[in-house]
């Protein structure tokens, strides 16, 4: 990073006599100017053709207005440069005096003010004026302006005017445009004959005259980062006289603004200030500035040149909490704005005193690159040309009581590997190959068609491995494996991988531990290609408190609730979303749609839906405050879920919620216009976890069984509320891990009465009304808990290892659970219908068994009966209709393939005559000990 040049403006220390001097010095240049223009003018005019007079009285016509203006304006903005102060009445006097008698020399190293007015004829300043004309010379040629930096003696003038005579200069001719469009032009050089025929004159640059400064109240707030309208006084504006171009770019040693063929360097106005005032009537639609630094020389569009790149809608949308596709609003995105390639950044801080931009494109010093707030919306707007893919970025809020904070972007759609924390310019080039699966997703809603998860912590499944990698092994596995689903952990951008996802920096940005935004698209469309559905755990109940994520973004809560009582979590150390903020409940609507339109998520399972419900969650009296009503629901928390329910449904045909909802909270999975017995409307989720079962049948299988008839009621109460909600039957992560064992860990008995109570519960788990999902690691039946740090134990797989076959047989049932499953709709059709289910025997406690049917929408049935005793029951009768001639074992969790005794039935079985249970015909089974067999009609 370079160094600032040393500042151009006023000295405090000089007296108020020079500063008088250089005010009357001021004063005279731009008529003395004129004056000796004018002379000149007219001697060229007398030895002119007609045609060159008639050329030259026109040119001299069209630029008296411009250079009067120029004179007028640098008169009466001479004391907003900085470099004069007001004066007395007796000093005014004074000044008044000297400006009748000599011009005041240019603020810039060339002949002095003696020099000057003898070239014009006119009488020698004073000796007081010629020191105050040194003076400021001296100041300026510090500046060390290339095109106004060479002094030239009377002879060398002199020269030059013999000079002129030959090849007259090519004059700068402002030209008048159509409407807010200005052509700079110069007219074309005169030709010549002889020795000099053919070459082209080229004219001298042009020298601009002084720009009015920046009031002081101006640079003030931009250097102090709380300008809210920086594109009112920097760029280009026009002005009387001309167009007043100013920029601002700290450690710059010069700013050199080009425009066609025009070429005209801005004087330092200091402290990183550049302005000039050009004789120009209009702006121009373009212009590039060159900068010049120590070390190198940029040449660049001006940002404070364009136009906002948020239209009426945009702003109106997020002002209202209504806009569905946020993301292609806020962030950073690269496009192409008024012909210019570059990226737009909008952040949404409507607290913030300023916000300016920072990144490795300005060696993150985000005080050249102030934005601009777009009136009453919050949001803060800058397109910065030139800059896009890749850049890392953050935004620098100055907070209400002064204080900046560095910011990672809310809505930034790719981060830095953590534990960096940067935002990531990314525009997506991927190219889908998933239509078909796409267009057949919306055929069959999720609770009447078959549905089994896999659900895997991606960063662990196979450690090492990036999303592409990822895509090469887990759509074969699962495939293989027969799964339906996989359900991918929060794969949203977290800081610490311990949480396994679940605190979230990042909403819009996938995690950058494996890969970039289009490597996860590859896995998801490698998924869906293999024929699988991809659900997504998402988290908007809560979020960290870093410092450089949304804890208190822009200076005051903002994202969270501002009262204490309703913001921080009791149970995580978080805070909790304000649902109550349109604003807020805008971020998070749009986000769970954007995961679903821009990477083709099939499913959102949200987290934590019971803690988002209900204000006294995790919280003593006294520590939380009732709704309006007296009452201790949030009612917030339950209008944000039904519109994001209602939005996702309407925006992305075939995609289902899930609720991970602990509570019996009445309608999750209803319609969010039918209400219930509660008043409520419904929250609007196509699926909800069944916490109950889970917990009752864990509960249920960890028990000796000769406990067990003790706790039978655990595995048939389900069935009081099977269809209350649409239910899927989770064996998750938060089973497997913090000392609650592994599934086959919390199997009573022996290694082997361990894994055959583990096959008989899967068995009875996909039998049962309602969907199934399994965390990795436990369709193989590992025996420790897992971790993030090690993922799965697939060295259990191993052949060389001496109980590989234990394993394998796991694992092979759980194929074969889903392979029958898939095949049998009587398994998953009537899943939420009362008249897909039929009790055979539900209170043989004593005998540890359970018997029911399944039917599907023909009504086929499929009998499954479950042996949780450790013993061999002959002979077991069970009764059944009489309409079936046949059954037929399809799977049996004994076969001795799974690992089992073997005690199976390989021929049908015909029922009898004789009634049983209530029905009116029975057959007579051996049932295997701790096992699960499924029979279905022959």
């Amino acid at each position: 990073m370079t160094p600032r040049t040393p500042s151009s403006g006023s000295d405090p220390k000089q007296t108020a006599e020079n500063r008088s001097a250089q005010e009357t010095a001021a004063k005279q240049t731009v008529p003395r100017q004129a004056t000796a223009k004018k002379t000149a003018t007219k001697k060229a005019a007398a030895r002119k053709t007609p045609a060159q007079k008639a050329v030259a009285k026109k040119t001299a016509a069209e630029q008296a207005p411009v250079e009067k203006a120029v004179a007028k304006k640098a008169m009466a903005k001479k004391a907003a440069a900085g470099a004069l102060v007001p004066k007395a009445p007796a000093e005014r006097a004074v000044a008044k005096k000297a400006a009748r008698k000599a011009p005041a020399r240019k603020a810039v190293a060339g002949p002095s003010a003696a020099e000057q007015a003898a070239a014009a004829g006119a009488e020698p300043v004073s000796g007081a004026e010629e020191s105050a004309e040194k003076a400021v010379a001296k100041r300026a040629s510090a500046k060390k302006a290339p095109a106004r930096s060479t002094a030239k003696s009377p002879a060398k003038a002199a020269a030059e005017k013999a000079t002129a005579k030959k090849a007259p200069a090519k004059r700068t001719v402002a030209k008048k445009a159509p409407a807010k469009r200005t052509a700079v032009k110069r007219a074309p050089a005169k030709k010549t004959t002889g020795a000099g025929a053919g070459k082209a004159v080229t004219a001298p640059p042009v020298v601009p005259a002084p720009s009015p400064a920046l009031e002081a109240e101006d640079r003030e707030r931009l250097l102090a980062g709380t300008h809210h309208d920086p594109h009112a006084v920097l760029g280009a504006h026009a002005v009387e006289g001309g167009v007043a171009f100013r920029a601002f770019r700290p450690y710059a040693r010069s700013v050199t603004v080009v425009c066609g063929e025009l070429r005209a360097e801005l004087y330092d106005d200091g402290q990183g200030f550049f302005s000039a005032l050009l004789p120009l009537q209009d702006v121009p639609d373009g212009y590039r500035m060159v900068v010049a630094y120590e070390e190198t020389v940029v040449e660049t569009e001006d940002a404070y040149r364009f136009l906002p790149t948020l239209g009426e809608l945009d702003l109106y949308l997020i002002g209202e909490g209504r806009h569905e596709q946020l993301w292609t609003a806020l962030g950073a995105h690269p496009m192409t704005h008024q012909g210019v390639t570059g990226t737009r950044f909008t952040v949404w801080a409507p607290n913030a005193r300023g916000v300016r931009l920072a990144g490795t494109f300005n060696f993150w010093d985000g005080t050249g690159f102030p934005m601009r707030s777009l009136g009453s919306s919050g949001v803060w707007e800058l397109f910065v040309p030139g800059i896009g893919e890749g850049e890392l970025y953050k935004f620098e809020i100055t907070r209400p009581d002064g204080s900046r904070t560095l910011r990672a972007d809310p809505m930034a759609r790719r981060t830095e590997t953590p534990p960096n924390t940067s935002s990531i310019i990314h525009s997506s080039t991927y190219e889908w190959g998933d239509a078909d699966w796409l267009a057949r997703r919306a055929e069959r809603p999720a609770h009447e068609a078959p549905f089994s998860v896999y659900e895997v912590h991606l960063p662990s499944w196979r450690p090492g491995l990036t999303y592409r990698q990822l895509a090469e092994q887990l759509p074969a596995y699962v495939k293989d494996m027969g799964f339906t689903h996989v359900e991918l952990m929060p794969i949203a951008e977290h800081p610490f991988g311990g949480s396994w996802g679940y605190q979230v920096t990042g909403f819009y940005a996938p995690t950058a531990r494996l890969g970039s935004p289009d490597d996860f698209k590859y896995l998801v469309d490698a998924l869906h290609q293999a024929g699988i559905g991809v659900l997504m755990d998402w988290v908007p109940a809560h979020f960290p408190r870093d410092d450089w994520a949304l804890a208190e973004f822009d200076g005051r809560p903002l994202y969270e609730h501002p009262d204490p009582r309703r913001s921080a979590h009791p149970d995580w150390g978080t805070l909790e979303f304000d649902f109550g903020r349109r604003e807020v409940r805008n971020f998070l609507v749009a986000n769970a749609v954007y995961w679903c339109e821009e990477f083709h998520i099939d499913g959102l399972r949200v987290d934590a839906v019971a803690s988002m419900l209900y204000l006294d969650y995790s919280r003593e009296p006294g520590q939380w405050v009732p709704n309006e009503h007296g009452g201790r629901e949030n009612l917030d928390a339950v209008a944000f879920l039904q519109e994001m329910n209602a939005t996702v449904y309407r925006r992305a045909p075939g995609v289902v919620t899930i609720a991970e909802e602990s509570t019996a909270w009445d309608g999750v999975t209803r319609a969010t216009h039918h209400k219930g017995p509660s008043g409520f409307g419904g929250l609007g989720f196509g699926l909800k976890w069944n916490m109950g079962w889970m917990h009752d049948s864990l509960q249920y299988m960890s028990k000796d069984p000769v406990h067990r008839r003790h706790h039978h009621h655990e595995l048939t109460f389900s069935m009081v509320y099977a269809y209350s909600e649409n239910y899927v039957l989770p064996i998750s992560h938060d089973e497997v891990v913090h000392g609650k064992r592994s599934l086959v860990s919390k199997m009573p008995g022996d290694w082997w009465q361990q894994r055959a109570n583990h096959r008989a519960y899967l068995g009875f788990m996909w039998a049962h009304p309602g969907k199934q999902l399994l965390f990795m690691g436990q369709e193989f039946a590992q025996g420790a808990e897992w971790s993030e740090a090690h993922g799965p134990d697939w060295w259990l797989l191993d052949p060389a290892y001496g109980a590989e076959a234990d394993h394998r047989g796991v694992r092979d049932l759980v194929r074969d659970l889903n392979s029958v499953y898939r095949a049998t709709p009587a398994l998953w059709e009537r899943d939420v219908h009362p008249d897909g289910f039929q009790w055979i025997v539900a209170d043989a406690a004593d005998d540890n068994v359970l018997a029911f049917l399944r039917l599907d929408a023909e009504g086929t049935p499929l009998l499954s009966v479950s042996n949780f005793s450790p013993v061999v029951r002959h002979d077991y009768r069970l009764g059944v209709p009489d309409d079936i001639p046949a059954w037929h074992e399809v799977l049996n969790t004994d076969a001795a393939r799974y690992g089992g005794s073997d005690v199976t039935r390989p021929d049908p079985v015909k029922p009898e005559a004789q009634g049983w249970h209530g029905r009116p015909a029975s057959i007579r089974l051996t049932l295997p000990p701790l096992a699960t067999v499924w029979l279905r009609p022959a």
